[in-house]
């Protein structure tokens, strides 16, 4: 009796173990690469934004660089953890950080979270060990950690003192200062900065357009260099024409590379850009700057080819930029490979 009891409780705890790892693994998606240069290679791409579509926008680019060129790729969304949908809102639960910790590369394209110190860990792990790091849109501000107690409340987009800027700047190049163009009724055209244009991230890309607009950029910290500049355009449209006047004398950059140096002494390459927007990402352009980074940060550029296929793999029809806009009822396996 004792025996058969003990053999129960054996197949319980088994069972309820690999329950609760099936249930947690629900909370992300991963694409498994098959052949290409990327094969052996992880990116882990964090979503968080409630704004501008991330858990629209990441999905397809993790979709694209594992069909297409063979990286794993671990996409990670805010997930409420009662339902286990995606909430772009829900600022305190990113489950699955702990990917990272294999990670390649990260792709951050977070805003305004304040992640518990067991989920932010992690962030700060890869942060100092040297690896790549590439920041989308928002991520100059991807935190927001008001309790003034909690450990990491440096990384603060607003923190002053020693690390003023918080992680934004500090990692990234800026943090938050204002929308340059018109928010909703100016897009922005990307223009190579000067000496630029033959960047190995700008390899075959020929027009760069997205319809958010340019943000605003106070200076780039450290050794950051711009590689794209942000025209201010009147319209929502790639052809619209520039703006006239001060919008664009001088230009605002919304890409550039940079180095960062954190605990651990190593070095990593950094690409940020104040574009990516899920809608931002359908011009073949932009898109194809945001694959050529990838590969740059990883110090793969001669797999950079001019026609380095940038298809979008299956069906993407975005969804508008703009705060509670996102599509409700969607869990992270709704991004599974069809």
């Amino acid at each position: 009796m004792l025996k058969t009891a003990t053999i129960s409780l054996i197949v319980l705890m088994i069972a309820t173990t690999f329950g609760a790892n099936l249930s947690a693994a629900e909370h992300w998606v991963t694409y498994e690469g098959k052949s290409g240069p990327g094969k052996g290679k992880h990116i882990v791409f964090v979503s968080g934004d409630d704004e501008y579509r991330s858990e629209e926008a990441l999905p397809m680019l993790a979709k694209l660089m594992a069909v297409h060129h063979g990286f794993k790729c671990t996409v990670l969304f805010a997930v409420d953890e009662k339902t286990g949908e995606i909430v772009p809102s829900h600022q305190t639960n990113i489950p699955g950080l702990e990917a990272l910790e294999s990670a390649d590369l990260a792709v951050v394209f977070l805003r305004f979270r304040s992640l518990p110190e067991d989920q932010m860990k992690y962030i700060v792990d890869y942060t100092n060990s040297g690896k790549p790091i590439i920041g989308m849109r928002t991520a100059t501000h991807s935190f927001n950690i008001r309790n003034a107690e909690d450990k990491y409340r440096k990384y603060t987009f607003n923190f002053g003192d020693k690390y003023k800027g918080g992680w934004g700047r500090q990692v990234l190049g800026e943090t938050w200062v204002n929308h340059h163009g018109a928010h909703g009724r100016e897009s922005t055209g990307g223009i190579p900065a000067e000496g630029k244009a033959d960047h190995p991230i700008l390899r075959g890309v020929t027009q760069i357009w997205g319809d958010t607009d340019v943000y605003g950029i106070r200076s780039l910290t450290g050794d950051s260099e711009p590689l794209v500049l942000g025209q201010v355009l009147a319209g929502m449209t790639p052809d619209a024409k520039p703006v006239e006047g001060k919008k664009n004398d001088p230009m605002m950059p919304v890409a550039w590379t940079k180095t960062y140096k954190g605990d651990s002494g190593n070095v990593a390459r950094v690409f940020n850009t104040t574009m990516g927007a899920a809608t931002d990402l359908v011009s073949e352009g932009t898109r194809r700057m945001m694959v050529n980074s990838m590969f740059w940060a990883m110090k793969m550029e001669d797999a950079i080819k001019a026609n380095l296929n940038v298809k979008i793999v299956g069906a993407y029809k975005p969804t508008k930029f703009g705060f509670g806009g996102f599509k409700k009822g969607v869990k992270p396996s709704d991004h599974n490979l069809e």
